[in-house]
């Protein structure tokens, strides 16, 4: 059996792999023949002494690891991984482009360990010649090869997601959902944009008291998606996946990247989910109420966001149908949403030890009945 999907899976996948000088892959970049997907760069964030570390490597002739590409029907190869060292060292000489299509700001080194004259060096300098790199330590920058492992085009469709997915998380700077926003714009920019657009929607993020960092990691993307997911969530859809996070990055692509779904009209449910919400419980929304000092206290709540969000979207749609009045939607949500945690089937579905998979499921199912009592 083993043996059987080894062998049928490794005839979905055609790579290659060859040396190439990094003058040749400039060369390649400029004539529009690698695409290294500048949007990326915002989910990034190495330092000027990271950039600068990586060109010191390069100098000192010390190997870099492979970097992948997936070639595409045109012929165009995509980076797969190693992006923010192909922009590093486009930029370091000179050539890399901006989303604009502009050229970006060359890139100024810092001072490194082996390195230290190189603070404040520049690939060309006409203005300080003596803060410029030698024309002969040039020509032995461009010499230095670098290994590229090339994904065929006649590889299974997925591959090249597939094997961003797994080069680009575990022990990655990137944080889960920035892998997401990643695959998702290298599948379809519109969507990607629609989403991010929903979840800086500022009634949406007046209900998440997001620290800095979780909002800089894109965290709110993910509650955002997480929405979707759960609305169309289904127990065939969850069959054999035991992880949460995998289960989003799955979700992603088959909810979204689909003719069926309405951007316009779930865009306005989303809208006024939030609106509803903000006006009623604003920051307060997804935490949990604490009966003895008579607050709301805590940070933000998944578990609670599992179960508020969807029982607000049933009572939103009983009000739409005039069969709850405006008051009455108010007086419901603030009562259940302070009453959630003295509930013993959220204190079931939620108690330690409940994975994720098992545990949303549950609590998204109990929101709509416990917001219908």
């Amino acid at each position: 059996m083993i043996i059987d999907e080894v062998n049928q899976r490794k005839q979905e996948i055609h790579t290659d792999s060859y040396p190439m000088s990094i003058g040749e892959v400039i060369s390649v970049y400029q004539e529009g023949d690698l695409e290294i997907h500048p949007e990326f760069q915002r989910f990034y964030r190495w330092t000027d002494e990271q950039k600068s570390k990586l060109i010191e490597s390069i100098l000192l002739g010390i190997p870099l690891p492979s970097f992948f590409v997936a070639q595409r029907d045109d012929g165009v190869w995509d980076v797969v991984d190693g992006l923010q060292r192909l922009s590093t060292i486009l930029s370091f000489v000179g050539v890399y482009k901006k989303e604009n299509g502009e050229l970006g700001e060359p890139l100024v080194l810092k001072a490194t360990d082996y390195l230290p004259s190189l603070s404040g060096m520049k690939w060309s300098n006409e203005s300080a010649p003596e803060h410029e790199i030698p024309k002969e330590i040039q020509r032995a920058f461009k010499r230095e090869k670098i290994d590229l492992k090339i994904i065929k085009k006649e590889s299974g469709t997925d591959t090249k997601y597939e094997l961003f997915q797994r080069l680009n998380t575990g022990g990655s700077s990137l944080s889960p959902q920035e892998v997401r926003n990643c695959l998702l714009l290298m599948i379809d920019k519109s969507v990607f944009q629609w989403l991010k657009d929903l979840s800086d929607n500022v009634d949406f993020i007046s209900c998440l008291p997001l620290s800095n960092k979780q909002m800089a990691e894109c965290y709110h993307m993910e509650i955002a998606l997480r929405y979707f997911v759960y609305k169309y969530s289904t127990q065939e859809s969850r069959a054999g996946i035991s992880d949460i996070g995998e289960y989003l990055t799955k979700e992603m692509t088959r909810i979204l990247v689909s003719d069926e779904f309405n951007y316009e009209t779930e865009k306005a449910e989303f809208e006024l989910v939030f609106k509803v919400l903000n006006d009623i419980l604003s920051e307060d929304s997804f935490k949990r109420f604490d009966g003895e000092k008579d607050k709301y206290s805590g940070p933000f709540s998944i578990l609670v966001f599992e179960t508020i969000v969807s029982g607000v979207i049933g009572l939103i749609n009983a009000s739409e149908d005039k069969s709850i009045s405006p008051l009455l939607l108010t007086e419901t949500i603030q009562a259940k949403s302070k009453n959630l945690v003295q509930e013993y089937d959220f204190n079931i579905a939620s108690a330690k030890g409940v994975r994720g998979m098992d545990r949303f499921p549950k609590l998204w199912g109990f929101g709509q009945q416990y917001f219908q009592k």
